[in-house]
Parts: structure tokens; sequence; C-alpha cells
């Protein structure tokens, strides 16, 4: 399913962090390592990038060793980069490479405690085009070891749907991943003109659900719904930590999307400010 994944990398504790997951995902055969160098001063009009980028490409080897390990082909790649956006030369070289998913730390180098999530990874998530999966690890300043989170990233997942197109090829795309073990499926009714009103988009929405469930269970997937009242991004948050889920499967566009418009808002708000890993699902693209 994920058979080519580029992985960016700033040689931070975050980026190895991602390196130490990768091997778990779905079908990923080849690694597509890519460090972006940019000049120091980033007022300089002329750059000669030449001990930066035999740095970059000897830590690019160490990583690549790493991954390798893990019976993967890897691919490295150190750009340099005079100006613009590193978000871009990502695009560019998941276009090139033909990748199917972009791994990536919420933050990198020099992250702000109470920033959520990184600029570039911001970035790539609210102008790529590839599916993204954005780790996160909370235990990660701890030090403590990963080997078992990562193993178990698709051990429950939770699949929030307003039950648009996006989100059902959303939910499609994660009934045929393989090592999906539980799946938790999600409604957030958001509006309604009185309790009735709302009482009935709850018992419609449970019952859409529940047809759902029935399609992952003879999927071989164990399966549970819920339907929750309130703002949809809070609602999807709060069930991911109540519920102790190991990932978050979303689209990234919902009802009345436009296929030029910037990732939807509830995408943005759950994995900027989530605490769980978050996969977004690129409308249209979950075939």
């Amino acid at each position: 399913m994920f058979e080519t994944v580029l992985v960016p990398t700033d040689f931070s504790k975050y980026s190895q962090k991602v390196l130490e997951c990768v091997g778990g995902l779905p079908g990923v055969k080849k690694v597509v390592l890519l460090n972006v160098i940019g000049p120091s001063d980033p007022l300089a009009r002329v750059w000669d990038p030449g001990a930066r980028l035999e740095e970059a490409k000897e830590k690019l080897a160490e990583q690549a060793k790493f991954v390798e390990a893990q019976g993967l082909k890897v691919e490295q790649r150190a750009e340099p980069m005079l100006e613009g956006d590193i978000f871009r030369k990502i695009q560019a070289v998941s276009d090139e490479e033909g990748v199917s998913l972009v791994v990536m730390g919420a933050r990198g180098k020099g992250f702000v405690e109470n920033i959520f999530l990184g600029n570039v990874a911001k970035n790539t998530l609210r102008y790529g085009d590839k599916h993204l999966l954005l780790m996160r690890y909370k235990m990660l300043e701890g030090g403590e070891d990963l080997e078992e989170h990562c193993s178990m990233i698709f051990s429950k997942v939770l699949c929030p749907t307003d039950f648009s197109e996006p989100s059902e090829e959303t939910i499609n795309f994660v009934k045929g991943m393989k090592g999906i073990h539980e799946a938790l499926l999600f409604h957030v009714v958001s509006s309604g003109e009185s309790q009735e009103h709302v009482d009935a988009k709850m018992k419609e929405a449970t019952e859409k659900l529940n047809a759902i469930k029935a399609e992952f269970e003879a999927a071989g997937i164990k399966a549970s719904v819920q339907v929750a009242v309130g703002s949809p991004a809070e609602e999807i948050i709060e069930a991911a930590e109540k519920e102790d889920v190991s990932l978050v499967a979303m689209s990234s566009h919902g009802k009345g999307w436009v296929k030029q418009l910037i990732v939807g808002s509830v995408a943005y708000e759950v994995s900027k400010n989530g605490t769980r890993p978050v996969l977004v699902v690129r409308a249209g693209k979950a075939s």
C-alpha cells in the first residue's frame, strides 16, 4: 500500500524516531531519505553549500544503514536550496520519486514547547498532495524506548467520518490496510435546531456507522462505533485520548470540499493540536 515512502530528515531526534517506525508501515519497500540544506544566512544571495552538503551526505549514509537493517531499500537525497519553503522541495522530490506517503515528525530542530506543529510539517500538511503520516511522541523527551509504540501504531485506529465522499474513501482505504487490529468509527454531530433534531442526527449516524462496522468485521477487523456532539476537531482529539488510540486516520477534506483549497479545517486542527500520530489521506487519492 505504501511501497515508496519519503522521510524528510533534519537529523533531529524526532527525525531519527520516525526512522524507527518506518519499517512497520504496510507494504513499504523503499524509503527516500531527504535532507534539505539552506544557507546559514537566510539573506544570502550567493552561497556555496560544499561543506554542508558533504556533512549531510555522511549523516544520510548513517541513517540509511539504520533503515536498510529493517530490510528496506534506501534512496538518499541531499538537496541544497538557496531560497524558498522547504515544503516545496519535499513536494518536488515526492513527485520525482513517485512516493505514496510522506512520513515526518510533527516537530524538528529547535522546536518550541508550546508550538504543536513545526513549520515544515504544517506546510506539508496544508499544501501537499501526498498522503501524510505525522508522527508524535509524547514520551520522547523522557528518552523512553519507542519500539513497542512503533510496532503497535496500527493496533487501534480512530476513523472519524462525516459520511462525505472523501471520508468514505478514507474509510475504505483504512479497511484495506494490513495490520489494522481494531477500528473506532467516529462521527460528530455539530449542529441541530433542537434536541430532537440532534437526537435524530445521532440515531441516523449510529445506523450508518453500524453498517460500516459490519464491513470492517467482514474484513476481519474488530470495530466499534461512537457518536459525539460538539466541535468535530475537539471531539476527535478528546476521543483519541480517552480511547487511547494508536493512530487517527482521517480524510484531508470533508463535506463541501473544493480541490483547490488547502487541507480542511478539521484535519488541520486535529493534526495541529492532537497528541496522537495522524494519517492524513488526501481526498481523491485514496485508491
